[in-house]
């Protein structure tokens, strides 16, 4: 028994290391390192908890007679340490947050917020939240699943709508494309806690799907998206939003398509079919996306992005079709005319470097003309902000805000 307690303890205080040290050298270790770290990062007092339960079981069970269960504890003790430490990094988000949307949008910008909405985008963390994550969803939201908005090579289309029931009129949208390196991954798990926070505060919120790889080849993803912003433009009215007050986001693969859509309005080559459709976006929130194919700045430790790139969705080198990796690349398609834009990555994530998101912001301040915000999360892993976290919250407030700036934008116009 002491010596499984030994072998609990070093399984335990590893995933508390890899929180702290994240791997990210050599693709298949990054991608272990991702998994075991996203959820320590992000749930540290449920790791403490059933480390804690397991060390009170073995205590009763007489793990402790022995010297390897006394070393164990001993290796408990400093796990424990060690999550107290990744719990306490994740205070430290709300004030980055706060601080890139000072730097973006200005001193004075909580000013601007307006009465009502403001001071509800300005709300205090949720401890219920955190320590009960799940489920995410929110009483006062009503979802519509599935509706089929286009069909694509024998592929149905499908996205969900989320309102609050009160069932105001022209809400603001908001268009969410999920991540999942273009390969897997589904409208229904990800940006949760935003959507229904935004949702319960009058939003309508789209979360849609489009067709993957390797059955989908580049620019299909793009296309697909652009495809979900046209049926946006035409029935969104139908469930209270406002069909010219898009904003669109996304995460990882998602966050690469949602700041391409934002970057390529109108764009003939991305809308077959449709080129008379309005795809404009009035802002962009990409979460910690792929923003340059081609690593033209060599911030990637590893070939694996390259290697998925090639194989799986762009279906051929950069060497052999250049112009069409520029051309996925966001970094290759900033402009003048940009809409404003809100990047958030996590200083920690082991599968897209935070150097690329800084390269990106980099690019968009130079020649944009919008604001450009930009939150760097410390300790924050990949996917941080699929489910109530400590971290997350913060971050969904701070992009709460973020939109709620901008929404002065259509009061404007409005009057």
């Amino acid at each position: 028994m002491s010596w499984l307690y030994f072998a609990v303890s070093i399984w335990g205080a590893w995933f508390t290391w890899n929180a702290l040290h994240p791997i990210r050298e050599h693709p298949r270790m990054a991608s272990l390192s991702f998994v075991a770290g996203w959820l320590t990062s992000e749930l540290p007092l449920h790791h403490i908890a059933w480390q804690l339960l397991a060390t009170l079981v073995f205590a009763s069970a007489g793990a402790f007679e022995a010297w390897p269960g006394r070393l164990g504890l001993l290796l408990s003790f400093a796990s424990w340490a060690g999550l107290v430490a990744v719990f306490q990094r994740a205070h430290e988000a709300e004030p980055a947050v706060e601080r890139a949307l000072r730097e973006g949008l200005g001193e004075d910008y909580a000013s601007e917020l307006g009465s009502a909405r403001g001071e509800q985008a300005l709300g205090t963390v949720d401890w219920m939240r955190v320590l009960r994550p799940f489920p995410i969803r929110r009483p006062e939201v009503e979802v519509h699943k599935d509706i089929l908005f286009a069909r694509e090579r024998g592929i149905d289309l499908k996205l969900d709508v989320y309102r609050n029931r009160a069932r105001a009129s022209a809400a603001p949208v908001l268009l969410q494309i999920h991540g999942g390196a273009w390969i897997l991954g589904s409208k229904n798990e990800q940006a949760l806690p935003l959507i229904n926070q935004l949702a319960s505060d009058g939003w309508v919120c789209v979360s849609t799907s489009y067709r993957l790889s390797p059955h989908a080849t580049f620019p299909d993803h793009i296309v697909d998206c652009k495809r979900a912003l046209a049926w946006i433009r035409e029935h969104i009215a139908d469930y209270g939003g406002d069909p010219d007050f898009v904003v669109v986001t996304g995460g990882s693969a998602g966050g690469h398509l949602a700041a391409l859509l934002a970057l390529t309005p109108n764009d003939p080559e991305y809308q077959p079919g449709f080129e008379a459709v309005d795809t404009r976006v009035r802002a962009c929130v990409p979460f910690y996306g792929v923003m340059d194919f081609a690593d033209r700045n060599g911030v990637y430790p590893n070939d694996g992005l390259r290697a998925l790139l090639e194989k799986k969705v762009m279906k051929g080198s950069r060497e052999e079709i250049p112009e069409d990796w520029d051309r996925a690349s966001p970094i290759m398609r900033v402009r003048s005319d940009a809409p404003p834009f809100f990047v958030v990555h996590g200083d920690s994530d082991s599968l897209v470097p935070v150097e690329d998101a800084r390269q990106f912001v980099r690019a968009l301040r130079e020649k944009a003309e919008s604001p450009v915000a930009y939150a760097e999360i410390p300790g924050a892993q990949h996917a941080f902000e699929m489910f109530p976290s400590l971290r997350s919250l913060h971050v969904v407030n701070g992009v709460h805000r973020f939109l709620t700036w901008l929404l002065r934008e259509r009061g404007a116009e409005s009057a």
